[in-house]
């Protein structure tokens, strides 16, 4: 039998979103802080989201920046429109769940341990700002309540932070 989903069962999600909540009420005038916050705890308490970061959009330079991070630091901190898999959620507006990073062509790699990678865009009035990241040292990491989750998180994101 296979366990490697095992725990993914056993994540509270509904009470993460409340403490996600809590957060943006509390940092809701720092942006960055309230960014940075949520990062740190979806990092501490899902133990497969080893790397969790929010990019946005640099229409100027057609670039995505890092403006907040949990986990290990990244050389990436600006990605081209396009260029791996946070690239191809910017151009495409779509998330994408990636189960194994080392069969996508487009890949960009942050940390060899990485094994699999979603990322969720990130709304306001239609228009894709942003994304959020989470790298996975184990494969096959992410599914359909991962994707949920990160959408409320981005939605709670867009209507109170920006």
């Amino acid at each position: 039998m296979d366990n490697s989903n095992f725990n993914f069962s056993l994540i509270n999600y509904s009470a993460l979103f409340k403490n996600c909540i809590e957060i943006v009420n509390k940092y809701q005038s720092n942006k960055n802080l309230a960014l940075g916050e949520i990062c740190r705890l979806l990092n501490e308490k899902i133990d497969f989201y080893d790397w969790v970061g929010f990019y946005f959009l640099n229409e100027d330079k057609k670039k995505l920046v890092l403006l907040s991070f949990a986990g290990k630091p990244t050389e990436h901190k600006e990605i081209p429109v396009g260029k791996g898999i946070c690239g191809q959620v910017a151009k495409t507006s779509k998330s994408l769940i990636v189960d194994d990073v080392s069969k996508e062509k487009n890949y960009i790699s942050c940390d060899i341990e990485v094994k699999s990678e979603i990322v969720v865009p990130i709304f306001v009035d239609s228009k894709n700002i942003g994304q959020i990241d989470v790298d996975s040292k184990k494969s096959n990491a992410f599914d359909e309540n991962d994707e949920n989750f990160l959408k409320q998180i981005n939605d709670l994101i867009s209507k109170n932070l920006f």
